[in-house]
């Protein structure tokens, strides 16, 4: 039976949860993810669970924050006078925008803090800090 090895696509069904079992993403109802394997298309924690798998394995993985989306910058964070910030724009703790860089690099940020003065956006990858649990099963190996 064939086994995946790095330069494979595959294709996975996956449920991805926190530490508290709470899920944060999953293919159920989806198709399948594809990648390359060793491509750097996915987390690295996840990436090195694939090699040796086979056609309809199941797999639970336990990926460390520093082999998913790395620790919390605190240099990520930035405060932004709310003067600066268009009256049209909702500042709710939790929104979603996006910031152009002085570069002109679009970054996408989160409100994560809002007082009389300013606005604190986070611009942390949302599951940063965390560990992560995987359920995985291989649909498919398309050999490379």
């Amino acid at each position: 039976m064939t086994e995946v090895k790095a330069g494979d696509t595959v294709l996975i069904h996956y449920t991805g949860t926190l530490t508290d079992g709470s899920t944060f993403d999953s293919s159920e109802g989806r198709d399948p993810l594809e990648f390359t394997v060793g491509s750097g298309q996915i987390i690295p924690g996840l990436d090195k669970a694939l090699p040796g798998m086979t056609v309809g394995d199941k797999k639970s993985v336990e990926v460390p924050a520093d082999e998913a989306y790395g620790a919390r910058n605190p240099e990520a964070l930035q405060a932004v006078p709310r003067t600066e910030i268009p009256d049209d724009i909702p500042l709710d703790l939790g929104t979603q925008l996006q910031v152009q860089t002085p570069n002109g690099e679009t970054v996408p940020v989160v409100v994560s803090n809002v007082t009389e003065s300013e606005v604190m956006l986070d611009a942390n990858h949302p599951l940063a800090g965390h560990d992560l649990n995987f359920n995985i099963e291989l649909v498919e190996i398309k050999a490379a």
